[in-house]
């Protein structure tokens, strides 16, 4: 059965392409009653010690966290890190080595958006970086929309970006097994992140939960801000299914393009444990509030 915790294990700073700082999203989060929250950048863990002291100031707990883009059966898919030692010098160079391509890659997206009669949209797109390492999509997409090329960004990734329209260039980046081994190698718990995002056939969703299994993968996201509420009873018989523990978490980005605030999701369906149950030990908590004298 669930503990019933308003816990957020999945949102994104400025150290890769949140829009807010690690110690904003933890404001937020406690303005929202969030309990307990992990901090998920993108291949980079350079914003946990900021994110765990401006937890514990707050008085929230603190999972560490990450989020891993791996390629699977053709398609990136995500794989967050949950509970593990941030000091993993292991998982530090994984991480480093799958940041390598973005640079690369961010500017083969500003040449297709030049031949498609939209110039300078690297030098735009680093505008928004708040770490050059982790130049994304996103980070383009804020670009043009302050340019006046689409009205938000929903647009722009509709038009551009993704798969058979200008700026959409694949990369190969982690693979599965050493995500999840890296994770917990450094002690945490890997979680697949928001699966119902995917376009992977019936078959190839299958065979992800179980090679994930098979290489000690532990979690699931079931409630996520990625996940339409009808997709949440799915992925908690999946997660039941492969033995899995369930995550929640927001995916926050930004206030002005996320559709979940963070600590804003319902509850998980019941039944299922829940990844702080496992991951007890794991978690930092927040040192006693003063009292007064």
């Amino acid at each position: 059965m669930t503990i019933l915790l308003n816990a957020d294990l999945h949102c994104h700073s400025v150290v890769s392409d949140g829009t807010l700082t690690p110690e904003a999203l933890a404001a937020r989060a406690h303005a929202n009653g969030v309990q307990l929250w992990a901090l998920t950048d993108h291949d980079e863990i350079g914003g946990q010690q900021r994110a765990i002291a401006a937890a514990h100031a707050r008085g929230l707990d603190y999972l560490t966290g990450v989020e891993i883009s791996v390629t699977f059966a053709d398609t990136t898919v995500h794989i967050v890190g949950l509970g593990f030692d941030a000091a993993d010098q292991q998982l530090a160079a994984g991480l480093l080595a799958t940041r390598g391509g973005r640079g690369e890659r961010a500017q083969e997206i500003a040449r297709q958006l030049a031949q498609a009669g939209i110039r300078g949209t690297y030098e735009g797109a680093l505008k928004y970086v708040g770490n050059p390492e982790l130049i994304s999509r996103t980070h383009f997409a804020r670009h043009l929309v302050d340019a006046g090329v689409c009205r938000d960004t929903s647009e722009v990734f509709r038009r551009f970006l993704t798969e058979g329209h200008p700026g959409y260039v694949p990369h190969r980046w982690a693979r599965l097994g050493d995500a999840v081994r890296w994770i917990r190698e450094a002690g945490g718990m890997a979680v697949i992140a928001h699966p119902g995002r995917y376009r992977l056939t019936p078959t190839e969703e299958y065979a992800l939960f179980s090679e994930f299994k098979q290489h000690g993968g532990g979690g699931v996201e079931v409630v996520t801000g990625s996940h339409m509420p009808s997709e949440y009873p799915i992925y908690a018989a999946m997660a039941q299914e492969f033995g899995l523990a369930a995550s929640r978490g927001s995916d926050f980005h930004s206030p002005d393009e996320s559709h979940t605030d963070l600590g804003r999701l319902p509850g998980l369906p019941g039944q299922l444990t829940a990844v702080w149950e496992r991951l007890e030990h794991r978690i930092l908590r927040a040192p006693p509030a003063r009292t007064a004298h």
